[in-house]
């Protein structure tokens, strides 16, 4: 990273400062509070300087107008208009873009109309007044000659090399005590793993007076056994074996003190580990603002182009929160404010009728209380039209006619699958799509979502979730090759069952189970394998007994038969991977011992699908509609899977995983490939024969279509049958890709591991 790329860095630093201490100013303006506006002037000031130093004149340009709005306001000491603060905003959320858009040290043009939004507040008040300087706004990409004059056309600038990490994640703000605390752990492991060399000494030592105690011992046998006249006397003999025998007892003595010590060590290794371990997994709380921080510009954004005003505070973007669970409520939150914008906002004239102030108020909270993690979005908008959710219910079959529900009832349909209010479909009313989103991610993470009214005015959605939502308890199953992982507490009970003693009703096999009150129950016995659509080339053979689990959730029970059962273990629950046809069931991810992974599948998503597939449950594989191939033939194993091949390539850990698994329960051999250039090279080198590549397109280094377009340039690859699966789905990029030669194209969103395999045994 060149010079210049490290003060880009350091600039993304500063400007998120210097932003975020302005934002803080007119959030208190608005609530009443008088900000130190000196401080305001002087963070604009800085970020003017900040820019002019990385050459970023486009910036300097907003930043020098906001310098002289804030002067003015400081010199008058006065508080800025609706029309200064959203002029402000809209210059904020410009540089914030701008920044966000850098590549190789240039940026997009700075749209005209944040500086005509500042230079309208800046027009005088008075003739009198003078009016205040400006800077010419740059049209150009930014200079590369930095400091020169030489009155020459500048030189093109030599291409700056790409980072290997992207400038902006190459400074990461971490607290200071929490890096000592990480320091202090580090050097206490060190000086324990120390005491590791004082248990090698003392087991050298223990060697060495073992082996001096044989010696002893064969030259007493060999003297005392000896013919003739040199056997050894009793007395000498006597001698030599209490030698023997205080020999011993010393080595006991030293083999106790050994055990002592390294019991002692282990001990204090442990401690050390733990801590260091520990204060490792507090650096991977991150503040919610490296999530949520954008929000606010994108909701502002979405307001200007839907021509209304808003206001938006964000409280608790400090707090440190896994980032794992920040990410999985990214799109929940990012909706419910969309949500609140779409369904609160009012006309200027309405609210002024109402006494509101005349711009839609939407605030983000972040808070831990309790133990628990709650994100709250509200509004001071119209607020929750129960006429009209009672209307959309009872059309939906939801609700029957006549019948009236409790607004909190009533409020809870909202979160229904589909189930929208919006008149029509814009980019303000989440398609359609409704709040289901958000109560499908905050399930996920075991927490709760409730829609309610707000006093005096507009409407609250709340999320409650616990913290410990990212580790969590987990029974560890083997389906085939693969290892799942299901939330200890769906799991009422571990079974072994006599396959003769199962029953049949209406085609589906039953097992009758003693509940915890006494009572017995007939409950359903379903195949692991036969839920997640596993092919049955890796199943053992039947015995007389299953291995299954009593699985509750939602109030219901299955029996879960798997192959074999693990452990019960603590793990960080990572997202799911980004393949649709696996979302109903699969709730994240963990990492394993040996960094492989395996999916946490989600208890309701299984017994929901155990409810849809019927009898065809037990031991006969997949019972969903088989789909049909595109030539009319019909879907199913592969046609040759014996010892073909498959190249593997995508830069997720998981993903890889997942679909090594499919093709290897299929019978296929799977290499792997973390991106195209490595796919690439591993093809030229001829490591081993591929039969069919399977690849990723959003990769590092080299993406699936520069691996596609290399591959097919070359003789050796022309014919290779390659396959691109991806979540880019629009038809440019599919045609693209068919255009450079992939065989199929198949998207993830979309993505069923019957139509994988049946499009590679087509291809083979």
């Amino acid at each position: 990273m060149d010079i210049r790329q490290l003060l880009l860095a350091a600039f993304e630093v500063e400007h998120r400062e210097h932003i975020d201490a302005i934002r803080a100013a007119l959030s208190g303006a608005t609530d009443g509070r008088v900000p130190d506006w000196n401080d305001v002037f002087r963070r604009a000031h800085s970020l003017k300087g900040a820019s002019r130093a990385v050459d970023l004149p486009q910036v300097e340009a907003v930043a020098h107008r906001l310098e002289a709005l804030f002067e003015r306001i400081v010199a008058r000491a006065d508080t800025p208009g609706r029309e200064a603060v959203s002029a402000v905003h809209l210059a904020l959320d410009r540089i914030e873009a701008y920044v966000a858009g850098l590549q190789d040290g240039a940026g997009p043009d700075m749209p005209g109309d944040v500086l005509a939004a500042l230079d309208r507040c800046l027009v005088p008040a008075s003739p009198s007044e003078p009016e205040p300087a400006a800077v010419a706004t740059p049209v150009s990409p930014p200079r590369s000659d930095i400091g020169q004059d030489t009155g020459k056309p500048a030189p093109a600038a030599p291409p700056v090399p790409e980072p290997v990490v992207d400038a902006a994640q190459a400074l990461l703000r971490i607290p200071a005590e929490a890096v000592e605390a990480l320091t202090r752990a580090t050097h206490e492991l060190a000086t324990a793993l120390g005491g590791e060399a004082a248990v090698a000494d003392g087991l050298d030592r223990l060697g060495r007076r073992a082996a001096a105690l044989a010696l002893t011992a064969e030259r007493l046998r060999g003297l005392s056994a000896r013919p003739g006249g040199d056997r050894i006397g009793p007395d000498a003999f006597d001698a030599d074996l209490r030698g023997v025998e205080a020999g011993l007892l010393g080595l006991a003595r030293d083999a106790a003190d050994l055990s002592r010590m390294r019991a002692s060590v282990a001990s204090i290794v442990d401690g050390a580990a733990a801590r260091v371990s520990g204060e490792a997994e507090r650096l991977a709380l991150v503040p919610a603002e490296t999530v949520f921080g954008g929000f606010p510009r994108a909701l502002r954004e979405l307001a200007r182009e839907a021509g209304r005003e808003i206001d938006v505070s964000v409280r608790g973007l400090d707090l440190p929160v896994d980032r794992g669970m920040l990410q999985a409520l990214k799109d929940a939150v990012l909706h419910a404010l969309r949500n609140a914008l779409s369904h609160g906002a009012e006309s200027p004239e309405i609210r002024g009728r109402q006494g509101k102030p005349l711009a839609l108020t939407i605030a983000l909270e972040i808070a831990v209380r309790g133990g628990r993690l709650q994100v709250a979005v509200e509004d001071d908008g119209r607020g929750p039209d129960l006429s009209a959710i009672a209307e959309t219910a009872r059309r939906r079959g939801l609700l029957a006619a006549g019948i009236e529900l409790e607004p909190e009832a009533l409020l809870a349909l909202v979160f229904e699958p589909g189930f929208s209010t919006a008149a029509s479909v814009d980019t303000l009313s989440g398609r359609g799509i409704g709040l289901s989103v958000v109560a499908d991610a905050v399930r996920r993470l075991g927490g709760t979502v409730r829609l309610a009214p707000r006093a005096p005015w507009g409407t609250v959605l709340a999320m409650d979730l616990p913290l410990s939502a990212a580790r969590r308890a987990l029974l560890l199953v083997e389906v085939g090759s693969a290892v799942y992982a299901l939330p200890s507490a769906a799991a009422e009970r571990l079974l072994r069952l006599d396959r003769s003693g199962l029953d049949t009703v209406m085609g589906r096999p039953v097992a009758r189970i003693a509940t915890a009150d006494g009572q017995s129950v007939s409950v359903p016995v379903l195949d692991l394998r036969t839920l997640l659509g596993t092919p049955d080339g890796s199943r053992p053979e039947a015995t007389g007994y299953l291995t299954a689990i009593l699985l509750r959730a939602g109030g219901r029970r299955i029996v879960l038969a798997v192959d074999t059962l693990r452990d019960v273990s603590t793990y960080r629950v990572l997202p799911a991977p980004p393949i649709g046809g696996v979302s109903g069931l699969v709730s994240g991810t963990v990492i394993l011992p040996g960094e492989r992974p395996a999916l946490v599948l989600d208890p309701e998503g299984l017994i929901a699908r155990a409810a849809e597939i019927g009898g065809h449950a037990l031991g006969s594989g997949p019972a969903a509609p088989t789909p049909t191939g595109a030539g009319g033939t019909i879907a199913g194993a592969p046609r040759s899977p014996q010892r073909t091949t498959i190249l593997v390539v995508d830069d997720s850990i998981t993903t890889r995983t997942l679909e090594k698994g499919i093709l290897e329960a299929a019978g296929y051999r799977v290499v792997v490939c973390v991106d195209g250039q490595d796919a690439l090279d591993r093809l030229r080198a001829g490591i081993e024969a591929v039969d069919l590549v399977v690849a990723d397109v959003e990769m590092p280094r080299l993406d699936g279509f520069g691996l596609l377009k290399a591959l097919r340039a070359e003789a050796a690859f022309a014919r290779l049958p390659i396959i691109l699966m991806t979540s880019r789905g629009d038809a440019e990029d599919v045609a693209r890709g068919l255009d450079l030669g992939a065989d199929a194209y198949l998207t993830k969103q979309k993505f069923d591991q019957r139509q994988l395999l049946d499009t590679i045994g087509q291809l083979l």
